[in-house]
């Protein structure tokens, strides 16, 4: 008889303490009856490789990778999905027989959150998507995707978006891809994404009110107990309102089933996770 090998993964970060990855894993885990751990590591900013190699002749099988190590991981993987390639970041690890395999499940999940949980197709609709940095940069494959009638990327230095815009252009399908300062956003949009770090020091973007029409939905890559002030901001307009931890929730279903093979229903972890914010 051989005995039953649990399989491990983690969440490497620095700080990594907050991480609500281990609690997600673990219900993915029982819910799909699989066999595995998953801890958090906390790697030095100047030994994320050496981590992960440690890691993995540990017996490693795969691993999440948050701030600051998503370029890092980026670098070290031998091998890229598509969407890694076009986030220019990596956030999930496959260890193989061939090597380090690096994806990025961040925007699918941010597009999984959208279309499924809120109910809000992205097909044919005008999206607004704030910030050209890389949490930006990680969720626009993604929504082009799902065939949006418009994508307008405003971010305070507009050569960035340009360059964004020019990145993709390739691949937006026929959708209207197209970059713009703050100040020069024009018209109401169906859905509008906050991928500026504004929320995290409690700022708004400079986004004029009519962005949001009724129904627009505003989402913001941030979460807390509170809605942040962009959350506040866009329903004092009129827009229905989500915050960033349903796509926590979804990026960690899309990790696990890259390693395992199989779904996870995303619902109950999200509420479960809500009620303890």
């Amino acid at each position: 008889m051989t005995a039953n090998v649990t399989d491990k993964y983690c969440v490497f970060g620095n700080p990594i303490a907050h991480s609500k990855s281990p609690e997600i894993h673990a219900a993915y885990a029982a819910q799909t009856s699989q066999q595995l751990t998953y801890d958090k590591r906390l790697a030095p900013l100047d030994g994320f490789t050496a981590a992960v190699h440690a890691f993995i002749a540990e017996g490693g099988k795969g691993a999440n990778v948050t701030v600051p190590f998503k370029l890092e991981a980026h670098k070290l993987a031998g091998a890229l999905t598509m969407r890694a390639q076009a986030a220019g970041a990596v956030n999930t690890l496959l260890f193989t027989e061939q090597g380090i395999v690096g994806d990025n499940t961040d925007g699918a999940g941010l597009v999984n959150d959208i279309v499924v949980n809120a109910g809000v197709p992205v097909t044919g609709k005008r999206v607004l998507l704030l910030g050209a940095g890389g949490a930006a940069r990680g969720v626009v494959l993604p929504l082009l995707e799902h065939h949006p009638a418009a994508l307008t990327i405003a971010n305070r230095t507009v050569a960035t978006a340009q360059a964004l815009v020019a990145q993709f252009a390739a691949l937006s399908a026929g959708a209207a891809l197209s970059a713009c300062g703050f100040a020069d956003i024009e018209g109401a949009y169906d859905i509008v994404i906050n991928a500026t770090s504004a929320s995290l020091s409690s700022d708004l973007p400079p986004v004029p009110p009519a962005v949001f029409g009724p129904g627009t939905l505003a989402l913001d890559m941030m979460y807390g107990k509170e809605p942040t002030v962009f959350m506040q901001f866009a329903q004092q307009h009129g827009a229905i309102v989500r915050d960033g931890l349903g796509m926590l929730v979804e990026q960690a279903a899309e990790a696990f089933a890259a390693w395992r093979g199989v779904r996870p229903q995303t619902a109950d972890v999200l509420a479960q996770l809500r009620a303890k914010l």
